[in-house]
C-alpha cells in the first residue's frame, strides 16, 4: 500500500465534486484518455506533442504527475486530498483504475474512484513534517517519507497522526521543506501557515484562544470583553462598538479551541446565547473546524453568524497584525516577507 497526494485544483475548485462523487481528479482537460499510452516514453512524447514549447524540466514534471495518477496509483492504495476550503485533509482509498470521462465538468475529466475514509481531518492533528510533504508544488505525488503511509493509516483508524508532538510543545521547524527523493518544491506560503497553526496551537491553549481572538477583535476596532476561564454560559466573548462598546454592532463569541470539528449544536447553542445577550450577531470560533451540518445550517444564518476555523482566524490576525498590542505581538512573532511565486 503506498500514499499519494492528489489535489482536486489550484484553488480547491473540484473539492466538493471529488468528495461527493467519490473520485480524485486532476486538470489537464487538454490531454486525451491517459490509458492509451503503455509507456513512460510514449506518456512523454504525447506531453511533448500537445506541448511542443514547454521546456524539458516541465515535460518531466508534468510526466511523473500524470503516469502517477494513471499508472502509479494501485487499487488499494491511500490518497490524502488537502482541502483548500477548510484547514483540514480528506483521505481515502483507491478502488478502482483509472477513468477518462470526456463529457466531464471542466477539470474533472481524469477521475480515480475512491471511498472516502475520513474527510475532516484537521491539519493540527497531522505531525508538521507530513504537512510539508502535503505542502509540495504538484497536484499529483507519492508520499514516502518519515513512514507516511503507516501514519496515515492510523489517522485514518483514530484521527490523530501518532507522531505528532504533543499538545503544547513548540514545534521546530524544519530546515528544508523540499522533498530530495522526489525533487517537489514546497509552497512556502501553505507551509508558513502551517507553521503559525502549529505555534497558536501550543502557545494558545485552552482559554488563551478566545484571549487571542479578543486581541484580533479590537484590533478590528471593537471593543471586546473576554470572560475569565471557567465556566461562560455560553459565550466566551461579548463586543461591541464605539468607545465602551454600546454601539452596534454588538457581537457574542463563543470559542471552541479543541481540534475536533463542532457539530451543529454548538451553533444552535450560541443562538439562543445571543438572544440572552440582546445581541444582533454572533461568531462561532472552532479550531477544529466545522462539520459538514454547520457548514449548512451557516449558510442559513450567514447575515446573523461567522464561522471561523483556522485558516479564517489566521486570515483576520495577518489582515490586522500591526495593530495588536505588543505583548501579543511578542507572544506571536510574525514577520512579513516577499518571495517569488513558482508556478505549478
Amino acid at each position: 500500500m503506498a500514499l499519494w497526494m492528489v489535489r482536486a485544483g489550484r484553488h480547491g475548485q473540484q473539492e466538493e465534486l471529488a468528495l461527493g462523487d467519490a473520485v480524485v481528479v486532476i486538470g489537464w482537460d487538454d490531454m486525451p484518455d491517459l490509458s492509451g499510452p503503455g509507456t513512460k516514453e510514449e506518456m512523454r512524447s504525447l506531453c511533448e506533442r500537445l506541448y511542443p514549447d514547454a521546456p524539458i524540466g516541465r515535460i518531466s514534471n508534468m510526466l511523473g504527475q500524470l503516469w502517477g495518477f494513471a499508472r502509479g496509483i494501485q487499487v488499494g492504495d491511500l490518497v490524502a486530498l488537502p482541502l483548500k476550503g477548510r484547514p483540514a485533509v480528506a483521505v481515502g482509498k483507491c478502488t478502482g483504475p483509472y477513468e477518462y470521462r470526456p463529457g466531464g465538468p471542466e477539470g474533472a475529466r481524469h477521475v480515480r474512484p475512491v471511498k472516502w475514509l475520513r474527510t475532516d481531518v484537521p491539519r493540527s492533528e497531522i505531525g508538521q513534517d507530513l504537512l510539508y510533504s502535503l505542502g509540495a508544488f504538484m497536484t499529483v505525488c507519492q508520499v514516502t517519507r518519515n513512514d507516511a503511509e503507516a501514519r496515515f493509516q492510523h489517522i485514518v483508524e483514530t484521527g490523530r497522526d501518532p507522531n505528532l508532538f504533543p499538545r503544547g510543545t513548540v514545534v521546530p521547524a524544519l530546515k528544508d521543506p523540499s522533498d530530495e527523493d522526489t525533487g517537489t518544491v514546497a509552497d512556502l506560503e501553505v507551509l508558513a501557515l502551517d507553521q503559525i497553526r502549529a505555534h497558536i496551537a501550543a502557545r494558545f491553549k485552552g482559554h488563551g484562544l478566545a484571549r487571542l481572538v479578543a486581541a484580533v477583535l479590537r484590533a478590528q476596532g471593537y471593543h471586546a470583553f473576554a470572560s475569565p476561564a471557567g465556566p461562560d454560559g455560553g459565550v466566551d466573548i461579548v463586543a461591541g462598538g464605539g468607545p465602551m462598546g454600546f454601539d452596534q454592532p454588538r457581537l457574542c463569541v463563543q470559542v471552541k479551541s479543541g481540534a475536533s470539528p463542532v457539530d451543529v449544536s454548538v451553533l444552535r447553542e450560541l443562538q439562543g446565547v445571543m438572544k440572552n445577550f440582546a445581541a444582533e450577531q454572533g461568531l462561532l470560533v472552532s479550531w477544529g473546524g466545522f462539520k459538514d451540518s454547520v457548514h449548512r445550517e451557516g449558510r442559513r444564518v450567514f447575515f446573523e453568524i461567522r464561522l471561523w476555523d483556522s485558516d479564517r482566524l489566521i486570515d483576520a490576525l495577518l489582515a490586522n497584525y500591526e495593530k495588536l498590542p505588543e505583548d501579543m505581538q511578542a507572544e506571536l512573532p510574525l514577520k512579513r516577507i516577499w518571495t517569488l511565486v513558482l508556478e505549478e
